[in-house]
Parts: C-alpha cells; sequence; structure tokens
C-alpha cells in the first residue's frame, strides 16, 4: 500500500493547526516534520516543542525527519515529544554513535529510521537496515523545499528496495523531495511506497485528489 506523507514545511506557519487538522480528511498517512538546525544542512527549522504541539492536534502518525547534527543527543526527547517514526542521517555522526541513536528510538516504542542523501550510496544504510523500520532516501538536497526531483536517485532506490526485501521485509522505503503526481509514479516503480509530498501537495487546488493521485 503506497502511504503519503505530507511535509508542513510547504504548510502555513501563520495557520499550523488548521492545516494539520486538514491533513485527515485530506486521506493523508503520516505528517512529515523536518527539523533543521543550521549545522547538518543550512537551514533552521523547527524543534522539539513545536513537535509535541503538533503531537496535541493529531491522531496521525508523526513522521519526524531528523537533519541535525549527532541526532544521538536529541533522539529520546523528540520520542518522547511524539514522534512515532523518528528517521537520522547515516552521513550525522559515526556509525557507533547512529546504532545507538537508533536503539534508543526503539528502545522509546518509535519507530527507528535512517536516511541518505542524494550523494551518500545504498550501502550506507546496511549496517542499520535490521533495526529500522524505514528507511529514507533524498530526491532532494535536505535543507530546503519547493526543489526539483533527482530522477538520478531511482537506481538507489531500487538497490535500497532489494537489500529491504533481502534482509528487512516489513521496513517502508521513504522519498523525499520534489514529488508530485508524476514523479510518485517513478518513485513507486522504483520501489517506494512512502512518498513526502511538500509543494505540490500544499498548493494543490483539491488536496483530496492530489493524495488519490499519488497513491495511484
Amino acid at each position: 500500500m503506497i502511504k503519503v506523507s505530507p511535509s508542513i514545511l510547504s504548510a502555513d506557519f501563520v495557520n499550523l493547526e488548521r492545516d494539520i487538522r486538514a491533513l485527515t480528511p485530506d486521506g493523508a498517512d503520516y505528517v512529515h516534520i523536518d527539523v533543521m538546525d543550521g549545522n547538518f544542512v543550512p537551514n533552521i527549522t523547527i524543534g522539539i516543542p513545536v513537535v509535541a504541539a503538533i503531537r496535541k492536534i493529531t491522531a496521525l502518525p508523526l513522521d519526524v525527519h531528523l537533519m541535525i547534527d549527532r541526532p544521538v543527543r536529541y533522539v529520546e526527547r523528540f520520542c518522547q515529544a511524539g514522534a512515532d517514526i523518528l528517521t537520522v542521517h547515516t552521513e550525522a555522526d559515526t556509525e557507533e554513535n547512529t546504532l545507538e541513536a537508533l536503539r534508543k528510538i526503539r528502545a522509546c516504542g518509535v519507530t527507528p529510521a535512517v536516511c541518505v542523501k542524494p550523494k551518500t550510496p545504498a550501502e550506507a544504510v546496511l549496517p542499520y537496515l535490521s533495526l529500522c523500520g524505514l528507511v529514507l532516501v533524498m530526491t532532494v538536497e535536505p535543507g530546503f523545499g519547493g526543489q526539483s526531483f533527482m530522477a538520478d536517485m531511482m537506481p538507489k532506490v531500487a538497490k535500497l528496495r532489494a537489500y529491504i526485501e533481502a534482509q528487512n521485509p516489513a521496513c517502508e522505503l521513504e522519498v523525499d523531495g520534489g514529488v508530485n503526481a508524476e514523479t510518485a509514479k517513478v518513485c513507486v516503480a522504483a520501489g517506494a511506497n512512502v512518498l513526502v509530498a511538500g509543494s505540490a501537495f500544499f498548493k494543490a487546488p483539491d488536496k483530496p485528489a492530489f493524495v488519490r493521485a499519488l497513491k495511484g
């Protein structure tokens, strides 16, 4: 089953509660929350208090994507704030610390996940795959919304799908960046089953129809 995770990075922050409450009737499966620290990526977005506030206004699973340096320092607090899926980057710390972060997330009863940037090979996920409930592939350079889809990431998605099927079939495979009704088809064909959509979702005149289009 294909799932859609709208990225609130593209929502109206003045009316964030309105936009998040609307995601359920719009047909969304997750709420994608991009956390950026201005260090790991060149942008600063939101943090733990906002995640905790969002938790109070929606029953949808919170799909929290940490684009922060050394996330092991903060994963337990994001879990406590209400994350249901918590994603850390393979590039953000040592392998030892990343494994520790994933174990801490699992110990909190939250789904652990890892993410790879466009220049990071699929094989970077392998040390963590057995611990993960989701793997995220960036199809833009992380840091800012509204970027163009990188179709050359699809061989990586296909390779990761093969790794998942062989080693951890219950793990979901998510793509994030430039996803719209057309690029979603390419992502699904390559093996993705969770689609993060930001600008395209929030600019869609008929959001339920857009979600249905992504789900095929």
